[in-house]
């Protein structure tokens, strides 16, 4: 809110700037330019710059008490007490009655109370029929369905009248008029339900989102895609309701639409120079290019058409790798690089190794004995997860005999420190042992196996057409 001497401050200087808006608000800061025509418009129809607006006086709570009063004395008429007093607004009054009155909007006031004596006299007057209904109702005060109400009490008592209420609350509508309105309510919210689903599918299609999104999450400029794509099945306002669009939002984006594209020579450059260095220049790269070149652009719209264009840059499939940290304590190196074995079922090493085909990857974890080279268990998956060596390890622990509590090996992958491994390995008795970190040598008997079985069976072939199932 503007005080009076910044409100004529503002005046005279447009009128110094010869009504010139945007030089006020410059040396100003203060108000809008609307506001500002309307300061000065005020300032020809009254011939000052500003009056004093009279400010609303607040009332006491004596005044409200006293209207208060006046109203529960007075018949309790709003517009009545107004009209004595003065003040204040109907809302007003109606909210000091609901503060000052307990159970004001619960409280039923009844207009005339009639004793059993009455109703035995409204009832024989309408059964001898000397008035007529209308006239026995105006005599006591009260209404045509109270008297006939009185009247059916006397024959069928007050529990059937009860129960003929409820009965009428409950029943449906008859009127033809009302359900004409509910089927007419139901046929819009169907083909509500279907414009909200005819929404989803090109958002998945056309704009490629999650079939989960909500469309009203979208921007403007995927929304506006998905009204011109929906335009031939719905109308324009339907459209947009569904999706919160303003239809000036709607408008303004396909005003910017059809304007030409002010970056079209520097995408057709980038383009250029991202195809010269083979597509593996990222944006920072491009960028540096082109300003090598002397072309003065923003690293954000360099990659904003780098991405509009697709250009992405083709990385090298990194190899797998089972190690996620030291989180949890590592064994001891109980093996010591001495794969010998006097019997079976005393020393066992494992490990994961990958097959790498067209089709996929595949990886196979096997349980070797050092006893005989011979594999005691296996489990082969298309995911190197835990579900592959736990069902490998409970295989495994199967073959033992009672007794056979053997030293099983492996490297530090996290495979083998998730809690299901290291509780079956204790369930069972085994003793764990693991190499130390970036060091294969010290499990080389798996590794050997695995050069060997890849060198028989996998190396030199054509794995074409071949499925990994």
């Amino acid at each position: 809110m503007y005080s009076k001497e910044e409100r004529e401050k503002a005046i005279k200087l447009y009128i110094k700037y010869g009504k010139c808006g945007a030089d006020v608000i410059r040396e100003l800061g203060y108000p809008d330019r609307k506001t500002l025509v309307k300061w000065y418009r005020t300032y020809l129809e009254k011939g000052v710059l500003f009056e004093q607006y009279p400010r609303s006086s607040t009332y006491s709570l004596e005044q409200k008490k006293t209207a208060v009063d006046y109203y529960l004395e007075h018949g309790r008429n709003l517009s009545r007490t107004i009209r004595a007093l003065g003040y204040p607004s109907r809302e007003t009054l109606r909210s000091w009655c609901k503060e000052l009155v307990p159970g004001f909007c619960n409280k039923h006031i009844s207009g005339i109370k009639v004793n059993k004596e009455q109703k035995k006299e409204v009832r024989f007057e309408q059964y001898t029929r000397t008035d007529i209904v209308k006239d026995v109702a105006k005599k006591y005060v009260i209404t045509q369905e109270k008297s006939y109400n009185w009247k059916k009490e006397l024959f069928l008592g007050s529990e059937h009248i009860a129960m003929d209420k409820g009965k009428n609350k409950s029943q449906p509508p008859d009127d033809r008029d009302t359900l004409l309105s509910e089927i007419e309510a139901l046929k819009r919210q169907i083909k509500r339900l279907k414009l909200e689903k005819d929404i989803l599918e090109p958002t998945v299609e056309i704009i490629k989102k999650d079939p989960g999104v909500d469309p009203k999450n979208l921007t403007n400029r995927e929304k506006v895609e998905l009204v011109d794509a929906l335009r031939d099945k719905y109308s324009l306002k339907e459209l947009l309701d569904c999706l919160k669009l303003a239809r000036s939002s709607y408008f303004y984006r396909r005003k910017i639409a059809l304007l030409p594209d002010k970056y079209e020579k520097l995408r057709h450059h980038i383009k250029r120079l991202f195809d010269e260095n083979y597509g593996c220049y990222g944006y920072r790269r491009i960028h540096a290019l082109l300003v090598r070149e002397g072309i003065c652009v923003s690293e954000k719209i360099v990659r904003r058409i780098m991405a509009e264009c697709d250009l992405v840059v083709v990385r090298k499939k990194r190899r797998y790798n089972a190690y996620k940290g030291e989180k949890a304590p590592a064994a001891e190196n109980l093996i010591r690089r001495d794969f010998y074995a006097e019997a079976p079922n005393v020393k066992w090493i494992t490990d994961i190794t990958e097959f790498s085909i067209p089709a996929g990857k595949v990886y196979l974890s096997p349980i070797i004995d050092c006893f005989d080279g011979l594999v005691v268990s296996w489990s082969i998956s298309s995911r190197p997860d835990a579900e592959l060596v736990n069902s490998m390890l409970d295989r495994a622990i199967e073959t033992l005999k009672e007794g056979e509590h053997p030293i099983i090996h492996s490297d530090r992958c996290g495979h083998y420190r998730w809690p299901g491994w290291v509780l079956r390995v204790a369930k069972a008795g085994l003793r764990q042992s693991m190499s130390r970190k970036a060091c294969p040598q010290d499990n080389a008997a798996c590794e050997g196996f695995f050069g060997l079985i890849k060198n028989e069976m996998f190396y030199n072939r054509s794995w074409k057409g071949v499925s990994i199932r």
